[in-house]
């Protein structure tokens, strides 16, 4: 099995760095023209199969790269972004004069002592989720010969590979820097073990902001 996780392209709330979360944020030009970027690097890459998050930012992605290919596309809540409940819109920078921003930058900066906001998740249930995902899918040997793209977010995308690192403590989340918009990192999965082989890769030539700690 070889797995392509790719995150999302730009949408108007990454631009001004917005908090999104479970808010549904569709793709902006520049985000259009990121993925079908991306869909030009990968024509020549095989794909069986794509799962990916709802949320339209996502799927938007996902159908951008296969670029007319007839391949499944399963949608799985477990790759949706971490909910940020009532701090979704906010400044991911905690810009600004909004209520809750600077508890919220514990997300960033003291990720073991984050505690999330009215209808927000905790690091750990974004770990659990994804890592409940990861395990069914590497473990599934009808899927063992299959090229599958993950479709996912920032956040989702970095807990995922952290996964597949072993590196599941809260306090060490953002360790490695957040994928840009539409990177993609390619994995092999043998005898039920992902192994990264190429991370983080573009396809385009421009310098995107990353939705990072800063």
């Amino acid at each position: 099995m070889k797995l392509y996780i790719v995150r999302h392209g730009e949408t108007d709330w990454n631009r001004e760095r917005k908090l999104q979360g479970h808010s549904d944020i569709p793709l902006n030009a520049y985000g259009r023209y990121l993925a079908r970027q991306t869909a030009e690097g990968m024509k020549d890459v095989g794909i069986d199969r794509v799962y990916t998050s709802p949320l339209i930012r996502a799927r938007e992605t996902a159908e951008i790269i296969l670029a007319g290919r007839r391949v499944p596309v399963i949608e799985a809540d477990e790759i949706m972004e971490v909910g940020f409940g009532i701090y979704e819109g906010l400044s991911c920078a905690g810009e600004g004069e909004e209520a809750g921003s600077e508890t919220f930058l514990k997300f960033f900066r003291d990720p073991s002592n984050y505690v999330p906001g009215e209808g927000g998740e905790t690091i750990e249930a974004l770990l659990e989720r994804t890592g409940t995902f990861l395990r069914r899918l590497c473990n599934d040997k009808s899927l063992s010969e299959e090229r599958i793209l993950l479709s996912t977010h920032g956040a989702a995308m970095t807990a995922l590979l952290n996964h597949i690192r072993g590196n599941l403590e809260p306090a060490d989340f953002w360790k490695e820097d957040v994928p840009a918009n539409c990177a993609v990192t390619t994995v092999e999965v043998k005898n039920g073990i992902p192994v990264i082989v190429e991370e983080n890769k573009v396809y385009y030539k421009e310098a995107v902001r990353r939705w990072d700690k800063e």
